[in-house]
């Protein structure tokens, strides 16, 4: 079944064409990476699909329930995680949850808010008044809320920005035991390394187009390859080497990175640079990652 469909999605402020055209196909179960630079459209494309925003154009349906027509349903099938701090002072972390429980129509559910207050080290904090707690926890507690009625889609918008290692980790271990429990999760964040080592296939956003989507082993794989890192005692790097090179400014060092397609490419470089009479004090091949991909894909470089 599909989660989340996303056809030809527009939406303009004025001058501003947040969204020019977005069509996505989310399937159950995937964790999926929503990717791009600030004003790239995530969090508009975000606040969309939540409802939260009515496109110019174009339609977005969660488990096959309209977003705008069949608002209700969609909803109940849909926990974000919003990028800002939004909090009541007024209540306590599990008057917080049951409240939000209440918005679903669910009462009597303190066991599952039992539960995902321990998974994400809340329960000490139950009692704790909202406005007492520190960014991080009131971050937890944001998950914690749009967890309360067991949605199959999840949404996280920048879940972790601004917080420590812990909860990281402590997040990161409940989302993916929901993920594997066949929860569907849409995560955008500016930590790639996050988005390589949870997501399986990713989609970047760019000036409100989608403009490259793909599973990250074939992005890696698509990539102009990985990079030789050189560095001389002896020689320069000869002429005919050069446009293969990825950061010329390293060159005064003696130190070259060169862009490689296929790993048999290495041994001609290496009888290239010894035949220039070159010798080379250290060497390293390192696999292109997602920083790599992104860099290339926001400069406007093919992959």
């Amino acid at each position: 079944m599909t989660a989340i469909q996303i056809s030809n999605v527009q939406k303009r402020y004025k001058s501003l064409q947040a969204l020019g055209g977005v069509s996505l196909t989310i399937e159950e179960g995937e964790f999926f990476g929503l990717l791009g630079p600030n004003g790239a459209g995530k969090t508009t494309l975000i606040s969309t699909i939540a409802g939260l925003i009515r496109p110019d154009a174009g339609s977005v349906t969660i488990h096959g329930h309209d977003v705008v027509t069949d608002f209700r349903e969609a909803r109940k099938k849909l926990g974000v995680v919003p990028q800002e701090l939004v909090f009541d002072p007024f209540f306590t972390v599990r008057e917080t949850l049951r409240l939000q429980s209440g918005y679903f129509g669910l009462k009597n559910n303190d066991k599952w808010i039992d539960e995902v207050m321990e998974n994400l080290d809340l329960t000490n904090k139950a009692d704790t008044n909202m406005r007492a707690l520190s960014g991080g926890m009131k971050r937890r507690v944001l998950v914690a809320q749009a967890l309360v009625h067991k949605p199959p889609v999840i949404v996280l918008d920048e879940p972790t920005a601004g917080v420590d290692v812990e909860l990281r980790q402590t997040l990161w271990k409940f989302i993916s035991r929901l993920n594997r429990e066949g929860h569907t999760v849409v995560l955008t964040t500016h930590y790639l390394e996050e988005a390589q080592a949870m997501c399986k296939r990713v989609a970047m956003l760019k000036t409100g187009k989608v403009v490259a989507l793909d599973t990250m082993s074939q992005l890696i794989r698509r990539i102009s390859g990985s990079s030789l890192v050189l560095h001389l005692k002896q020689g320069a790097l000869p002429d005919d080497l050069r446009h293969l090179v990825t950061h010329p400014e390293d060159a005064a060092r003696g130190k070259y990175s060169l862009r490689i397609n296929e790993y048999s490419e290495v041994e001609k470089i290496l009888a290239r640079i010894r035949e220039s009479g070159a010798v080379i004090d250290e060497m390293q091949l390192q696999q292109a990652d997602l920083e790599d991909i992104f860099l290339q894909i926001m400069e406007g470089k093919p992959v």
